[in-house]
């Protein structure tokens, strides 16, 4: 029964402490009571400590977009995150293009130009798929945990003190409100005195409580600074994470220039409708050798081999080494390892023979042919 009592004493204590700071505030909002000003310092603080909740917590969500695109990728592993479990793993844009690009070259032949430019771009596409998620994982540890920490520890504690600061304002301004009304009271009669004194020193107690509170807010606003120092520490690692990352895309794919550079180079301008020959690679500058291996794996004609095809007399037989789609009605498609007849005309461009297969006849490029003995 006694402990019955004493909750419904602190109950209606309780209501009356709320019910008093609402007539505070609402008086403070109509302009018929006193504010308490906080004292600069604590203001700067306060404003501080905000500024930096809101603009953390847009770095935070635009670095979650930047490195995971996909909202219900990014859905499902805050979700296994709350429930304390590692999200699955899942093959990433850059791995599947990889993969599609190895199977697509796969299936037309590793040994077509074509085929083999897939199967080199999708293992560079892999690596980069495998490089996007090591700086994924870099980044979640070294940057966005210490943002997310923040925001959802030592922020929430300012925002408790802070809240808790406010009531203990709105107790002391009301404190102070009471203590003037009783001394006006007094003026016109003695039996207020008893409820001066009363005001009085509940004004002693919730100034001191008040100046408590302010004193353990302002400590932990002042370890806004520090907490910009360690964000600045874990902005620097992901930018370290941002360079490794793009310095080994920028490997991948410069090795992979260099192997695509290696195949014939009207290949390359099939779609732009050019007629201009290709040139050999610098690789193939091996004198006496009829067919040379390129850095890529395939096989380049020597340029003693395009000598006898250009000075040879009469027709000869060549093998293709490449697939060519014409660009124009004068030039004849060719598919690799098919043998056509060759042979020059007067006043063709030196890059160029006359091909026949059947009774087909256009321009080929001589780099894309073999002679046969």
């Amino acid at each position: 029964m006694n402990i019955m009592d004493f909750n419904v004493k602190k109950l209606a204590a309780d209501a009356g402490t709320f019910l008093s700071r609402a007539v505070q505030f609402t008086e403070e909002k109509l302009g018929q009571a006193e504010k308490t000003e906080l004292d600069a310092h604590l203001e700067n603080l306060l404003s501080k400590a905000e500024c930096t909740k809101i603009w953390t917590e847009k770095i935070l969500k635009q670095t979650e977009v930047l490195l995971q695109p996909n909202p219900n990728a990014r859905i499902e592993e805050f979700v296994y995150e709350k429930l304390d479990r590692k999200a699955p793993s899942r093959i990433n844009n850059p791995e599947l293009l990889g993969q599609y690009m190895i199977d697509a070259g796969t299936e037309f032949g590793p040994g077509t130009a074509y085929g083999n430019a897939l199967i080199k771009c999708g293992e560079t596409q892999k690596r980069i798929g495998t490089a996007d998620r090591e700086l994924i994982q870099t980044s979640a540890l070294n940057f966005l945990t210490p943002l997310r920490n923040f925001i959802e520890g030592d922020y929430k504690t300012i925002a408790k003190e802070r809240k808790l600061l406010q009531n203990k304002r709105l107790d002391l301004d009301a404190a102070k409100t009471r203590l003037k009304k009783a001394k006006a009271a007094e003026t016109r009669a003695s039996i207020w005195a008893e409820e001066v004194t009363k005001s009085e020193q509940e004004l002693r107690i919730t100034q001191s409580e008040f100046d408590r509170q302010a004193e353990i807010t302002r400590l932990l606003l002042e370890g806004i600074s520090s907490t910009h120092a360690h964000h600045l520490r874990c902005l620097n690692d992901f930018v370290e994470a941002q360079m490794t990352y793009y310095a080994q895309c920028y490997q991948y794919m410069l090795d992979l220039q260099k192997q695509l550079g290696s195949f014939p180079s009207n290949y390359h301008c099939n779609n732009n409708q050019t007629s201009v020959a290709p040139i050999p690679s610098a690789s193939s500058n091996v004198a006496g050798s009829p067919a040379l291996t390129s850095t890529s794996g395939l096989v380049m004609t020597s340029p003693s081999n395009l000598i006898d095809l250009k000075e040879c007399s009469g027709s000869r037989k060549a093998r293709v080494l490449y697939d060519y789609d014409a660009a124009n009605s004068s030039e004849l498609s060719l598919l690799a390892d098919e043998v056509i007849t060759v042979f020059s005309v007067v006043g063709m461009d030196s890059d160029w023979l006359m091909g026949e297969r059947g009774n087909q006849k256009g321009r080929v490029p001589i780099t894309y042919l073999e002679l046969l003995n």
